[in-house]
């Protein structure tokens, strides 16, 4: 990394500090020659600004130049006073009140070897950088990151698309999901983002705390490799979690990128089976997080749909069982994204989610025949009286009171429906079936 000082001690340039002499640990990124009064629009971050003070009439005149550099972020100020009888106090003060390092550039210095002189550097620079990042090739993504960021001067994180620092030191300038759906959106933001190299479904992404220069972005790019690199060699577990686990099935509907984003979602789970749209993985752990996670990533895939079921703890075969119904559940929902955990699912919908439509209608049907076609042809409506009754725990007091009728027009009622039907409607098997026949017909989820 080229630094203020780094400049200082090129014995070609005789540069001398004259304000900001704290300051000089500063990178700098490249050079920018002006001559204009306010010259903010055209300057970036990290900038060494050559300057002839050809600007500069009298006191006053510092002040909008320099604040322009201050806001811009510049590295510093690199100034002649060969054509303002040297530099003056106007300007040494400016610097110091606004926190620009000043180098005094010897007026029998042309510019021009300045320029070269500089941009040698950087190159010289920008070469050492990425011989010893590459050095760092084979080390943890947390260490590439600190030796990027050492030749960057500036902090680096790594991102996964699913909205988590997957390694980062310092705090993020805004949270992870925002970033996210600015690079999803290609909006721009404080950040500088780049894909990590590699052909997963869910990205990671290096982001940088600033504006990069082209050596920088050049830097910044051959992170993006070696972290690659390092994501690809990432070992996925094997063999068998021990005790009860939960199993997480997960689909991306119209896409085969379940297995990446079931992997990215679970990084330590084990990966149970994979087949194009839906794949299966078991965790000790289910985040309470993910159903935010894949929201996140989403608008990042093909997939028009992610949908996701997850059972309770149990043995593996019955978790597997268990999560390929609650994922059934999920597919009779609507939304871009839907997670069902078990433990959200009433026992009957689940086990009607594994059902296909035509079994559950025709069972509505043959247990319920008798009493639709009734319904039908006297325009009375004792499917809704069985169902309010049975969900009233069988309580002729509690259902006629939820239906507004009498006691006995309840029994009536519910006798003549046992008769349609040909079922004790106050026995517990009848009344099982019957439910379930019921809940066959609900609309999904």
């Amino acid at each position: 990394m080229t630094t203020v000082k780094t400049l200082l001690g090129l014995p070609g340039l005789r540069l001398r500090p004259r304000a900001g002499a704290d300051l000089l640990d500063r990178p700098v990124t490249r050079i920018y020659v002006t001559e204009l009064s306010d010259p903010g629009r055209y300057l970036s971050a990290g900038e060494l600004v050559l300057s002839g003070l050809l600007w500069w009439r009298r006191p006053g005149d510092a002040e909008p130049f320099v604040a322009a550099l201050a806001r811009s972020g510049a590295a510093a100020l690199a100034a002649s006073g060969a054509d303002s009888d040297g530099i003056p106090d106007d300007v040494v003060d400016a610097c110091e009140r606004h926190r620009i390092p000043l180098l005094e550039v010897p007026i029998d210095l042309s510019f021009s070897v300045v320029t070269e002189q500089v941009v040698l550097a950087l190159a010289a620079a920008s070469d050492s950088s990425r011989k010893r990042l590459q050095a760092a090739a084979d080390a943890p993504v947390e260490t590439l990151l600190e030796r990027a960021s050492t030749e960057l001067g500036l902090p680096c994180w790594v991102l996964s698309g699913l909205g988590r620092v997957v390694a980062g030191a310092t705090p993020l300038p805004m949270p992870v999901e925002e970033v996210v759906r600015r690079y999803a959106g290609k909006e721009p933001g404080p950040l500088t983002l780049l894909p990590v190299e590699g052909g997963h479904a869910v990205p990671w992404l290096i982001a940088v705390g600033g504006t990069l220069s082209t050596a920088q972005a050049e830097l910044a790019e051959e992170l993006a490799g070696l972290v690659g690199v390092t994501r690809a060699r990432a070992v996925q577990p094997e063999g068998e979690l021990p005790g009860e686990v939960h199993v997480v099935a997960l689909r991306t509907e119209g896409s085969d990128e379940s297995r990446d984003v079931l992997r990215e979602l679970l990084p330590g789970a084990l990966l149970l089976e994979s087949a194009g749209e839906t794949s299966y993985a078991a965790t000790g752990r289910w985040p309470a997080e993910a159903a935010t996670e894949l929201s996140t990533v989403e608008p990042l895939l093909r997939a028009k749909r992610i949908l996701c079921g997850v059972s309770d703890p149990a043995p593996r075969d019955e978790a597997r069982e268990a999560a390929r119904y609650t994922l059934e559940v999920a597919a009779r929902r609507t939304g871009c994204v839907t997670v069902v955990p078990a433990n959200e699912v009433d026992a009957h919908t689940l086990l009607l989610a594994g059902a296909p439509a035509g079994v559950r209608a025709a069972l509505r049907r043959r247990v319920l025949g008798p009493l639709l076609d009734y319904d039908a042809e006297q325009h009375t409506d004792l499917v809704h009286t069985v169902r309010v009754f049975l969900e009233c725990s069988g309580s002729p007091t509690r259902a006629a009171k939820a239906l507004h009728v009498h006691v006995n027009t309840l029994r009536y009622r519910i006798g003549r429906a046992g008769e349609l039907l040909g079922a004790d409607l106050t026995e517990f098997t009848d009344q099982l079936d019957v439910y379930l026949a019921l809940r066959a017909g609900d609309p999904p989820g």
